[in-house]
């Protein structure tokens, strides 16, 4: 990024991202370059910038490194207002590609939460452990004067079909008309139970969620339970279990994360937790959340209830698409866009509330990934660009990646694992925590998972970014390891 601080290989804590200043382009330290993507970096600390080494995004008229924008001067004309709905990870990527064409005159951001975009993987991490203070995952927003930062106001409605340009109404009243289109990055929200609104019953998806989770977690409840045994649910364990509580995690499925990792590697993930005390109670349905004052206990499915001082929801999350009723846009579990992210004129979406068909896994669906809300972000306002005469148009595929770190383990997921058909454990073994597993759809590799096993997931990567037959990708293991065996098949 011009004007940065210059720190040769600078990573970004937890993610791997890396500025290299031979080529100023971002990319992950262990996984391959899949791209030009900007990977937004934390704010400095209160310290660095009283030394006057704040970094900052600076602009600049003519070539930029990475840009795909092609700028015809006379021909195309300026572009704006332009609208990013959500101030979230994709909508302040889109942003700082928006602003890196000097053809746009003006983008306003709105943003429901009262915060400046910030960082969301260290919430169920450093933040809840408290290692962290708040001001540590936030973000830098592009500092330009062609942008405008409006926090705390949800947008309540959109308009299309307007000659002068889709219409956004919010929470304050205000309506504007925004010509040079509008990007729809509004992410998600947790799923809840019913009860869910006593105190002591928690979700986490936003800072505020992890500050008033951690202030609890303070009181030292005797007895925490996790409703939901994925991602979340898992790193929040970790967490409490790290606190020295008591912890129970309930999962309706039959293995904790069965249905996207397989019944034995999911299992291998949850082995550390049942090590360190945790109870995993797996086939198991909450039907809702009891107290007086406060909650007391989660009520199951067949009649029984689990004690409780403090509860965790981790039960997935929905698009934030009830503002979009009424818009005239196609939604369902998301809003649907092209292969390019244009989900009407003028208007395309990024991020957790998108759904789009990913040819690259014959796919039509949301991904809920940080990487993917980068890349999606950077893609959507280049796709918005194009419809003013700026760039070409062209499809959005990805190979998505996800990684939890959970205790000293570090699990990571790269592909799509949904509906495959068998996966094999070819390298390492479940047993011994540090293994690398294979799935397969049809006759083709579609995702790999490792637990410890960074460099072969970095391997993986590389090779999902195209179509690979399942032959091939077990004879890409020229390395020592056990005859690899199915593990389990889909369920």
């Amino acid at each position: 990024m011009p004007g940065g601080v210059r720190r040769p290989d600078r990573a970004v804590p937890r993610h791997g991202a890396v500025l290299r200043l031979g080529s100023s382009r971002p990319g992950p330290a262990v996984l391959p370059d899949l791209g030009p993507h900007p990977h937004p970096r934390r704010r400095p600390a209160r310290a660095e910038r009283r030394r006057g080494q704040r970094r900052r995004h600076r602009h600049h008229a003519g070539h930029h490194p990475g840009v795909a924008v092609q700028q015809v001067v006379g021909v195309s004309p300026p572009v704006g207002p332009i609208a990013v709905v959500g101030a979230s990870l994709a909508g302040l990527t889109a942003v700082q590609t928006l602003v890196e064409s000097p053809a746009v005159t003006s983008v306003t951001v709105i943003g429901a939460e009262a915060q400046l975009p910030y960082d969301r993987p260290p919430l169920s991490k450093e933040v809840l452990r408290g290692v962290w203070d708040p001001e540590r995952v936030a973000l830098e927003t592009v500092e330009d004067p062609r942008v405008r930062w409006t926090v705390g106001v949800s947008a309540t409605g959109l308009a299309t079909g307007d000659p002068g340009g889709p219409r956004v109404t919010c929470s304050d009243g205000s309506t504007q008309a925004f010509p040079g289109g509008v990007v729809i990055a509004t992410g998600a929200a947790p799923r809840t139970l019913a009860g869910a609104d006593l105190p002591g019953v928690h979700v986490l998806r936003s800072l505020d969620d992890a500050l008033a989770l951690r202030a609890d977690l303070d009181e030292t409840p005797a007895h925490v339970v996790v409703v939901g045994g994925g991602f979340i649910g898992a790193e929040v364990a970790a967490a409490c279990v790290e606190r020295g509580l008591q912890v129970t995690v309930l999962e309706v499925q039959d293995a904790p994360f069965e249905r996207v990792l397989g019944a034995e590697v999911g299992e291998a993930v949850m082995h550390e937790h049942r090590t360190r005390g945790v109870r995993v109670r797996t086939g198991t349905a909450v039907a809702g959340l009891h107290g007086t004052g406060r909650v007391e206990s989660v009520e199951l499915a067949d009649g029984t209830s689990v004690p409780a001082d403090l509860v965790v929801l981790g039960l997935g999350v929905v698009p934030n698409t009830g503002w979009l009723a009424g818009s005239g846009l196609a939604v369902d579990n998301g809003v649907e866009c092209d292969a390019s992210l244009l989900a009407a004129p003028g208007i395309v979406a990024a991020g957790d509330v998108a759904r789009w068909p990913n040819h690259r896994f014959g796919e039509f669906r949301r991904v809920e990934h940080w990487d993917n809300a980068i890349r999606q972000g950077r893609h959507a306002a280049l796709r918005l660009l194009a419809e003013h005469g700026y760039g070409e148009v062209t499809d959005f595929s990805t190979v998505p990646w996800v990684w939890s770190d959970q205790y000293q383990h570090k699990l990571q997921v790269v592909g799509s694992t949904v509906d495959f058909d068998e996966v094999v454990v070819a390298h390492g073994s479940t047993q011994a925590q540090k293994f690398l597993a294979l799935y397969r759809r049809g006759d083709h590799l579609v995702a790999a998972v490792g637990f410890n096993q960074a460099k072969l997931v970095s391997r993986y990567r590389r090779l999902l970014a195209r179509p690979v037959g399942w032959d091939d990708a077990l004879a890409q293991l020229d390395i020592p390891s056990t005859p690899p065996t199915a593990a389990s098949a889909a369920v």
